[in-house]
C-alpha cells in the first residue's frame, strides 16, 4: 500500500495540470478576442507613449 501513497500526489497534480492546461486552451480566441486584442493594443500604446493612441480633440 505504501506504491499507493507514494503514487497518489503526482497522479493528483498531473490530473489537476492537464485541466488548468485545457481551461487555458478553450479561453483562447472565441468571440471577444478582437475586443481584447484592441484593448490590450491601446494600453500599450498609451504606455509607449505612441502619437497614434492619443485622442483627437
Amino acid at each position: 500500500m505504501d506504491y499507493v501513497s507514494a503514487l497518489l500526489p503526482p497522479v493528483v497534480m498531473a490530473v489537476f495540470f492537464i485541466g488548468v492546461i485545457r481551461v487555458i486552451v478553450k479561453t483562447q480566441g472565441g468571440a471577444n478576442k478582437t475586443k481584447e486584442d484592441a484593448a490590450v493594443d491601446a494600453a500599450l500604446a498609451r504606455a509607449e507613449g505612441s502619437p497614434a493612441a492619443k485622442p483627437d480633440a
